[in-house]
């Protein structure tokens, strides 16, 4: 920027987006079998497209489930409620599950080891109160909203899907305002698009904002870009489970993994030891021993302990990197069955990470606090 400060930018989706509508199915049916079986090993995949949805992957557990009562129940709940509309609960659905590979199983079954190979990373800074990155946090906090206000009926025009971002602009390494704030939502043909900026403004954005002691004039608004949306959803633009890994981690502020989160059971790496590292990470930070920390954590399949555990400060240590490197292999034993039962996975909590961020949110335990 031309005052010498910097900018940064990230994006969130609101719950009725085709993909997360897809992640919202992928972990409903994952809760679906945890509920009855903790043990139960789950990789299940969502594609939704118009009129249509397809599930896939691998279930293997003392279950009965019925899938696609599931993903019906799922996209109801999302304002998908019209079935003469181009995607709805009525869509039809077609199931492919089958059990999970033996040859996997036997590693993950009988030896507790990983269910992959494959990179985890983990943040945590303190640049907003849950400790996450301040652009990734407000843009989630505005999507949340925008489903708020169309669920409550604050602003009954509005439909399912919609999209945020929000430009952070810093200087020396702090933020000190907010740049810009971009937001698409879908709504009735009826609705002017200019009422809908004006309530928009005054019913989401100015509120979140000022959780965060920010305020911006309505020309810092962008809303929908190309001045008309009336018709979002699957109809419009297809999902698949796993496509918004971005969105789900730390909005680009920070490096992420190279698996996706949504419908996958906890001993598979890609989401625990996601989950182990946010943990780690975000208690160096709220112990101040740091104001940034990133850990890094990378398994082969059927591997019982990690084999790279690393953590990096960027040069904000309060401690010495003996200290700091003892609290992350103490907090946590990050084998996989000390994932397992350190964060108590194995119980259905996975349906709400699937919306709005899978980090900085208090009800997950990986967000949990020990002093």
């Amino acid at each position: 920027m031309s005052n010498g400060n910097t900018t940064f930018t990230s994006e969130s989706v609101c719950a009725g987006h085709p993909d997360k509508i897809c992640d919202q199915i992928s972990d409903a049916v994952l809760d679906a079998v945890l509920a009855q079986d903790p043990n139960g090993h789950v990789a299940c995949e969502t594609l939704c497209g118009f009129n249509r949805v397809i599930i896939a992957g691998e279930i293997t557990a003392h279950a009965k489930i019925d899938i696609k009562k599931i993903a019906q129940e799922q996209i109801k709940r999302l304002g998908y409620s019209d079935p003469n509309y181009n995607f709805s609960y009525k869509s039809p659905i077609e199931v492919f599950v089958h059990a999970q590979s033996p040859e996997i199983a036997v590693g993950v079954a009988s030896d507790k080891g990983a269910g992959d190979q494959g990179m985890m990373f983990g943040y945590a800074c303190n640049e907003s109160q849950e400790l996450m990155p301040l652009p990734i946090i407000m843009a989630h906090q505005l999507a949340r909203r925008i489903d708020q206000v169309r669920e409550e009926g604050i602003l009954p025009y509005l439909r399912p899907d919609g999209k945020t971002q929000v430009t952070v602009e810093y200087k020396n390494g702090k933020a000190v305002g907010i740049a810009q704030v971009v937001i698409a939502v879908p709504h009735d043909e009826k609705t002017k698009i200019a009422q809908v900026k004006k309530d928009i403004f005054k019913n989401v954005v100015e509120g979140v904002l000022a959780r965060h002691g920010f305020k911006i004039s309505i020309s810092a608004l962008i809303l929908n870009g190309t001045g008309v949306w009336h018709n979002g959803g699957p109809a419009s633009d297809c999902g698949l489970t796993g496509r918004k890994i971005v969105v789900d981690g730390y909005g680009g502020y920070a490096r992420v993994g190279g698996g996706a989160f949504s419908g996958k059971d906890p001993t598979k790496v890609d989401r625990s030891g996601a989950y182990a590292a946010r943990f780690i990470a975000k208690n160096i930070i709220a112990n101040k021993l740091a104001d940034r920390a990133e850990v890094r954590i990378a398994y082969f399949i059927g591997a019982k302990k990690p084999v790279m555990l690393e953590v990096e400060t960027f040069g904000t240590d309060k401690k010495s990197h003996k200290v700091i490197d003892d609290f992350a292999s103490k907090i946590l034993d990050t084998s996989v069955s000390g994932i397992l039962k350190g964060l108590d996975l194995q119980r259905p909590i996975y349906l709400q990470t699937a919306a709005y961020g899978h980090f900085g949110r208090e009800e997950f335990p990986w967000e949990r606090i020990v002093k």
